[in-house]
């Protein structure tokens, strides 16, 4: 087969057309605005993806379909934006004009103080009122997640999001008006055609498909995935790593694919938390306030739940919960595939089992029984934007009254995403009781021993796990049955 190669970028930024041949693996969205186009509305705050300053709106397709989403510019890689159409808060208003809805919103209702934060909000507001014009509060809590203030104290910022719609129709808004247009637009750039630019040393590469990224990547082990770049990005910004060469996944549709059967749900590994959302809600409800706690709305837009679980992290958010569901995964090298239970996956930190050349391809959930209980709980020093203290998810099935299947998974206490293997097997088979789980508690010291860190000390991680497990005890109690109500994953 004979792949065709292009040796530029396209995309749209603003309403120009932009191609380049001449762009290093790890130049950020950021300081190609910024520096390269003299673009400034978009700040540089954190340089790692938390404080929203850097927002900006990036549209693409998705079977045939264009979509706006807000993303962190400082951890965007310009090499990832092949096909895109980048929107800047510079393109708003033009300069003689009048200001668009959402800035004069913000400022009739004085919702910024020093400014250096408000070309994010004004970006993140966008992005929600195209999507969702006469939004409810909570939902403009949660699209502003990702954005941080130290100035308005946030009030104002929401009463700007409620009247925007008074302010402007969002039907005569351009990017809803003229989609039509820009998708076509973005649809001729698209040839399928494999994109490599660079040298060995500086290097980057798009596949034109599936197919071709399993042949390149088992002709470059070495190469660095990069699908959301909410990781990676701060190894370059943070870090300064040589990430060359880089292969980005962001835009192969074939990896964002969802499917749902009568068994369970499979989810292609490129699939970002955002888009997987309706699908968790609709099928694994227990997850939906872990998922709305997985970074900003940014980095959901952006962070995929392949590469969350291909990274290996003690304290990603999804693996626990996964692992307590049943979930695995299947591994491709070239033509070949193979499954892996999620919790075998994990060998100790830093190591996963996956040879070289191999990726995650895709992530199966299966439904659970009827009779299961499942909950999770993300524990962290504040509610939103935080990552994982510990993370404890659980699973349980009884009958008449005695533990019939039980599994409890932890993030943040080993090297690795772990089961409580000991605690489990102190439960499975014993009454379900108040006496049961403090005998299996005591499981736990043989199961974990946690680190210190600035995020929590070995002793609180260790009584929180002991807790939790209570805690889920007293949440399934009513007149000694397992209730089927879901249970909330929250800040403790």
């Amino acid at each position: 087969m004979t792949i065709q190669i292009r040796n530029t970028i396209r995309f749209l930024l603003n309403d120009r057309l932009v191609e380049l041949a001449d762009v290093s693996p790890v130049e950020t969205l950021l300081d190609f605005l910024r520096i390269d186009r003299n673009l400034k509305g978009t700040k540089e705050g954190c340089a790692e993806g938390d404080c929203g300053a850097c927002t900006v709106l990036i549209g693409r397709l998705l079977d045939g379909k264009l979509k706006y989403e807000s993303v962190n510019a400082c951890i965007r890689f310009v090499g990832s934006l092949d096909g895109c159409h980048i929107v800047t808060v510079d393109s708003l208003a033009q300069p003689a004009g009048p200001l668009h809805p959402v800035q004069q919103a913000m400022v009739d209702t004085h919702a910024s103080q020093c400014g250096f934060c408000t070309p994010g909000f004004v970006m993140s507001l966008y992005g929600l009122w195209m999507e969702n014009p006469k939004p409810s509060i909570a939902e403009i809590e949660k699209a502003l997640q990702g954005n941080l203030c130290r100035c308005t104290g946030y009030a104002a910022i929401i009463r700007a999001a409620e009247v925007i719609s008074t302010v402007g129709d969002v039907g005569k808004d351009p990017l809803v008006a003229e989609r039509d247009r820009i998708a076509k637009e973005l649809a001729a750039l698209q040839d399928g055609r494999r994109v490599e630019i660079g040298s060995e040393t500086e290097r980057f590469i798009l596949p034109g498909s599936v197919d071709d990224f399993a042949a390149v990547f088992e002709a470059n082990p070495k190469a660095t995935i990069v699908a959301g770049s909410t990781d990676v990005g701060l190894w370059v910004t943070k870090f300064m790593r040589d990430i060359s060469p880089v292969i980005h996944l962001t835009h192969l549709e074939e990896l964002r694919r969802i499917t749902v059967d009568a068994d369970g749900v499979t989810l292609g590994a490129g699939v970002s938390y955002a888009e997987a959302y309706p699908v968790i809600v609709a099928h694994f409800p227990e997850l939906t306030e872990l998922w709305d706690r997985i970074g900003g709305q940014q980095v959901r837009n952006m962070g995929t739940v392949g590469g969350n679980i291909a990274n290996g992290s003690p304290i990603g958010d999804t693996p626990p919960a996964l692992i307590a569901l049943g979930a695995s995964i299947t591994l491709r090298k070239g033509a070949r595939r193979r499954t892996v239970v999620l919790e075998d996956f994990f060998i100790a930190y830093g190591k996963q089992d996956r040879e070289p050349g191999e990726f995650v391809e895709s992530v199966r959930i299966p439904f659970v029984s009827d009779n299961a209980r499942v909950a999770v709980y993300k524990v962290t020093k504040r509610l939103d934007e935080d990552i994982t203290a510990v993370c404890g998810a659980f699973r349980i099935a009884c009958n008449a009254g005695r533990v019939t299947d039980v599994v409890i998974a932890f993030g943040g206490m080993a090297g690795t995403p772990k089961r409580a293997s000991n605690v489990e097997a102190a439960l499975k088979g014993a009454e379900w009781n108040e006496e049961t789980i403090e005998r299996a508690i005591e499981a736990f010291d043989a199961d974990f021993t946690p680190l210190t860190d600035w995020r929590a000390s070995a002793e609180y991680r260790q009584l929180v796990a002991k807790n939790l497990l209570r805690r889920f005890y007293l949440e399934t109690q009513s007149s000694g049955q397992i209730r089927l109500d879901r249970t909330i994953a929250v800040a403790v």
